[in-house]
């Protein structure tokens, strides 16, 4: 099996058919496994559901008959193939997600679209860094509304100082995001389109008691 692969995303969903979280496609063929999840199949407007085997045989037809799409990604065992599902559906959970995004270097670019805040430009994440608008020297502290995705120049420039005091501007004002900002960068590839059928803003922007 592709390593690359069994780290694809996966949309989960509750027994309601509510967005609960994303996960990956190791984890997903996990639950698959111990039939506490079932796959999620939308094809021209239709759903359909499968435990494992049925998914199993669903998807060599597919590969078999040239149906597949050309998204799918395929896992293989010593006798079967599988298509990577891109949604599934625990079959015992009700719960809902609680709607907030986690603090963290991985959705702070993502927020920021990979593009420095001073400079405007996009680089890869190897190339930038996370700011503090105000210098947790002056005061500042580690949060949405405070820091930034900035380029090596942009932070070496600014050093230890106010975007003022360096002459320097941001693009545009940090903000904690309503939603997972993966989940946004994610519905732009087409391989994930069917997450649109059960994600809408009015769900992930309205925190739930």
């Amino acid at each position: 099996m592709s390593a690359q692969v069994l780290q694809s995303s996966v949309l989960v969903l509750n027994k309601s058919f509510s967005p609960v979280n994303v996960t990956t496609a190791r984890k997903a063929f996990c639950l698959l496994c111990k039939s506490i999840a079932q796959v999620v199949d939308l094809q021209d407007g239709q759903m359909g559901l499968h435990n494992l085997e049925s998914w199993q045989e669903l998807s060599e037809f597919r590969r078999e008959s040239g149906l597949a799409s050309d998204e799918s990604e395929w896992v293989s065992t010593v006798t079967h193939e599988f298509e990577v599902p891109r949604i599934i559906r625990l079959l015992f959970y009700d719960r809902f997600r609680r709607c907030h995004a986690n603090f963290n270097r991985r959705n702070i670019f993502a927020r920021d679209n990979n593009r420095c805040q001073y400079c405007g430009q996009k680089f890869p994440t190897s190339e930038l860094s996370i700011d503090h608008v105000v210098p947790v020297s002056q005061g500042g502290t580690s949060c949405w509304e405070n820091v930034v995705c900035a380029c090596t120049e942009c932070n070496k420039e600014k050093g230890g100082r106010r975007p003022k005091e360096a002459g320097m501007e941001l693009i545009r004002r940090p903000f904690a995001p309503k939603r997972d900002p993966i989940i946004k960068l994610k519905l732009r590839r087409k391989k994930y389109y069917s997450w649109r059928h059960f994600l809408d803003d009015a769900y992930w922007s309205v925190p739930l008691e």
